[in-house]
């Protein structure tokens, strides 16, 4: 059997190949040739830039094969041009298919923080063009599937963490603690969402090699099981890292000020768990202990690409202004009197017989 993957460099990259060549898989390797990875078993590498038609065409002129997973590169031409060449494609997305917050089909209450599968999707190209063209691109990959071209399975994807992961959040807590920050701002109440170590999203796409009838022509989101909170993520990491330091909750709108937001989006990943069985093979401690120690022995350049690409400036002097003013408003306003209410709990708790309700200070 012959399989080609057309990325498999990147953090999950070189889980699929090895699982690929487990099952007795053939395993040619399509990537843009930047980066190389480690595979436990020798594959054919194939050096093309996978954005574009025209150096994508001649690497595949007279090749076929059994299956084929996109996870890199423009995935709407490479699904065109894997018609006739492949009886399976499996693809990677994203939550950007998705309808806007403001979409209303959404409902009165608008977008939920969890959502499954079948909810609005980015249809038209407005307000975002990139939102279009994945949702474009997934019904490409269906249209394709309906046509008889291949079967086809559509995996969106989470924000992805650990080794080799692109813009990785954890280094903005490992680099602060290096540097011997005593402070770190985060949004309140922030949830780390849809995050997914790629040895457990790797697990699910191999799921649906295993599995191809259950997954033709389905689309899933994947993620970890459990999802944590960022507090509870940067004291994991401070303990780990022995670090003593406070974490300074403030309004998103600030916070923002420092990293840009993380979507606010939650998948549901019910249908995947149900259809294939899905389950974490690495759990959410490991995982983030390992991204860590990965991000130790590979630390990003200061103000380079994977910086930038993380959107945080790691700019302390602001940040520490930031936190004497909101500290100073935060004092103006606890000034501010407010009325003593009497109150208590909504159910009667009577001494006697008949007492009707009354506040507990009564």
């Amino acid at each position: 059997m012959k399989a080609l993957v057309v990325g498999g460099t990147g953090p999950s990259g070189p889980h699929i190949v090895n699982g690929l060549t487990d099952r007795g898989y053939e395993v040619t390797v399509l990537h843009g040739g930047q980066h190389e990875a480690h595979f436990v078993r020798p594959v054919e590498h194939v050096h093309v830039d996978p954005h574009f038609a025209e150096t994508l065409a001649p690497a595949l002129q007279e090749r076929s094969f059994d299956l084929a997973i996109v996870t890199y590169g423009r995935t709407r031409i490479v699904a065109e041009l894997l018609k006739g060449k492949t009886r399976r494609l499996i693809a990677v997305s994203g939550s950007a298919a998705y309808a806007a917050p403001d979409d209303p089909r959404w409902g009165a209450l608008g977008r939920p923080s969890m959502i499954s599968e079948d909810s609005p999707l980015a249809d038209h190209p407005e307000p975002s063009r990139f939102a279009h063209l994945i949702w474009l691109t997934e019904e490409t990959i269906m249209r394709a599937q309906r046509e008889g071209y291949y079967q086809a399975t559509i995996f969106r994807y989470p924000e992805q963490y650990g080794p080799n992961a692109l813009a990785n959040a954890d280094w903005s807590v490992v680099r602060r603690i290096l540097d011997g920050r005593k402070h770190i701002i985060i949004p309140a109440n922030a949830v780390m969402r849809k995050r997914g170590y790629p040895e457990n999203t790797t697990h699910a796409l191999l799921l649906a090699v295993d599995k191809p009838d259950a997954s033709s022509g389905q689309i899933y989101n994947i993620r970890d099981e459990h999802q944590y909170s960022r507090r509870q993520h940067i004291e994991f990491i401070a303990r780990r890292l022995n670090h003593d330091w406070e974490i300074v909750e403030l309004p998103a709108s600030l916070a923002g000020k420092v990293r840009k937001s993380d979507s606010e989006i939650e998948y549901d990943i019910t249908k995947v768990r149900i259809q294939l069985g899905y389950r974490d093979v690495v759990a959410p401690e490991e995982a983030l202990a390992r991204s860590v120690d990965w991000l130790l022995k590979n630390r990003p350049q200061p103000g380079g690409e994977a910086e930038q690409q993380l959107g945080d400036a790691f700019a302390y002097d602001a940040e520490d202004e930031l936190i004497r003013e909101f500290r100073q408003g935060i004092a103006r306003a606890e000034a501010v009197k407010f009325p003593t209410v009497r109150s208590g709990h909504m159910y009667r708790h009577p001494k006697k017989p008949g007492e009707p309700w009354k506040p507990l200070d009564a």
